[in-house]
């Protein structure tokens, strides 16, 4: 059986060198911010570290990057739980900074041009205000966005839905068959 803290390892290197700081710390990458550490996964934060109005918007911004289609998306996978774990167990407070600002930029954004929260707005405005973070049109939007999108895919990835209804967990693969159809590939698996 796969941990989440062995998971994490791998999707770290899925993102290189660029790896928000306390995602490489919790990945084991470097040294945690307390001793003893809690786990990924286990208990609620140690701290709040979003507003109520912060939480709303990072909870509907995780679902939009990885949305419900045929398989469960971020909200199901316990996404926003993890993201507010992570920022609250293994990040400095100046790492938290442009996640926190970011949010609140976007928060300003969606009132400015939609007259609603992040969290009342539609799907379609919700994406054009990401495009808008990853674009850098709000203050400090690309600094987040790319903070933002390596948390919710590295929450999604390392949770139990992410292992195994989006991907298929096999400890042992079968046999290797180098003229297998990529047409009969139904999931990427992974191990």
């Amino acid at each position: 059986m796969i941990d989440r803290r062995t998971a994490l390892a791998g999707v770290a290197a899925m993102f290189g060198t660029a790896l928000y700081a306390p995602l490489a710390r919790a990945a084991g990458a470097s040294g945690p911010v307390t001793t003893p550490v809690p786990a990924i996964s286990e208990g609620p934060p140690s701290v709040a570290v979003f507003t109520p109005a912060q939480r709303a918007a990072m909870t509907a911004l995780s679902e939009r990057v990885l949305p419900t289609t045929d398989t469960p998306g971020a909200i199901a996978a316990g996404v926003p739980q993890y993201i507010e774990k992570l920022l609250a167990d293994w990040s400095y407070p100046a790492e938290r900074v442009p996640i926190i600002a970011g949010l609140d930029a976007i928060e300003a954004k969606s009132m400015a041009d939609y007259r609603v929260s992040t969290a009342k707005a539609t799907p379609a405005q919700q994406d054009a205000l990401l495009t808008a973070a990853m674009n850098d049109q709000v203050t400090g939007g690309k600094t987040f966005f790319e903070a933002f999108r390596q948390l919710v895919i590295a929450g999604y990835y390392t949770s139990e839905i992410g292992m195994t209804q989006e991907r298929e967990y096999l400890p042992v693969p079968g046999e290797y068959d180098g003229a297998f159809p990529y047409s009969k590939v139904n999931k990427v698996y992974s191990a």
